[in-house]
């Protein structure tokens, strides 16, 4: 199985995403307990489905625990310190595109 995601899939199982991000799948699990963005689709049984976010997700948990020696606390600063840039970055580009759409209307 290939190491990148597959875009035809939308739906994957703990095993798929163990093997896909090299993460043993007890590690998933305690880390769906840690992160608050890390919340996979549950279905009957309570069978665990992450979709590409999820996997986005979880390869920048990996990388912040395991190549940046963060700890779990650190790396929920790091992510939340990211979202909220993230949030200011697209407000900002909101307020541009508002602006020169009101430019081109006064010209």
């Amino acid at each position: 199985m290939s190491k990148e995601i597959s875009q035809e899939k939308k739906y994957f199982s703990i095993s798929e995403v163990s093997k896909l991000c090299n993460i043993k799948a007890h590690t998933l699990r305690f880390w769906e307990k840690e992160f608050d963005g890390l919340r996979p689709a549950t279905r009957k049984g309570s069978r665990r489905y992450y979709q590409e976010h999820d996997m986005k997700l979880i390869k920048q948990i990996h990388h912040l625990l395991n190549e940046e020696g963060m700890t779990i606390t650190g790396a929920k600063k790091s992510l939340k310190n990211s979202d909220s840039k993230e949030f200011k970055s697209d407000k900002s580009q909101d307020v541009v595109q508002d602006l020169e759409g009101l430019l081109k209307k006064l010209n």
